[in-house]
């Protein structure tokens, strides 16, 4: 079997190529917002993270925004062993994607016709492997726990379609025994985001040098 190569996607700092890179950055994170509220409206099954944050939500009694960040600040340690340092994309991840997703919500109204479910479970889906791939490709930060996959992937040499996969179904998996909603969307986003990723990266992937 042929060997995947892995990509460069340590970050590089804004001064080189801001005008390109920063708005890719930004459209990426507003477009995972839209795709979490797409999945939320659809009412067929939260992200494996989600399914996670939402138990433990359950179990602690704080609110589901709380535990995304506790969740997001304990995945931070992780990169320690792994050499990852954050970036802008970080930090941005937290903020732009919170406003992007109430927003969201806002404009859309939850369905009931199990066509435009299925529409919007799907939609969701895919529109979060470009978004994911569009802002980590952009290589100002990945969010907590992308950083957590870009890690791995660089550290391992493994392809970023099986680590993804891997994490998505081990949060997936604890989430769900810890009392979290799982449903057929959750089973979609966590087989598909992977490959997904892998097939939307290299079309957005910044390819510039440090000095260009």
């Amino acid at each position: 079997m042929a060997t995947v190569a892995p990509i460069d996607l340590r970050p590089v700092p804004l001064t080189t190529s801001p005008l390109r890179r920063l708005p890719q950055l930004t459209g990426g994170l507003v477009l995972y917002g839209a795709s979490m509220g797409l999945m939320i409206r659809g009412g067929l099954g939260l992200d494996p993270w989600d399914v996670l944050h939402q138990a433990l939500s359950q179990l602690t009694g704080l609110t589901f925004g709380t535990m995304t960040a506790i969740v997001g600040a304990l995945v931070l340690l992780c990169w320690i062993p792994l050499r990852q340092r954050p970036g802008l994309g970080t930090v941005a991840n937290i903020v732009v994607i919170a406003i992007a997703v109430d927003i969201t919500l806002a404009l859309l109204e939850p369905a009931h016709a199990m066509a435009w479910r299925i529409a919007l479970m799907v939609g969701g889906v895919v529109l979060n492997g470009l978004a994911t791939a569009a802002y980590i490709g952009v290589r100002l930060g990945p969010g907590p726990r992308d950083g957590l996959m870009t890690g791995l992937v660089a550290r391992t040499g493994v392809s970023v379609r099986v680590i993804r996969t891997g994490i998505e179904l081990t949060v997936l998996t604890t989430g769900w025994l810890l009392g979290g909603t799982v449903g057929v969307g959750t089973v979609v986003y966590a087989l598909a985001i992977g490959p997904l990723t892998q097939a939307f990266l290299p079309l957005v992937r910044w390819r510039g040098t440090i000095g260009r």
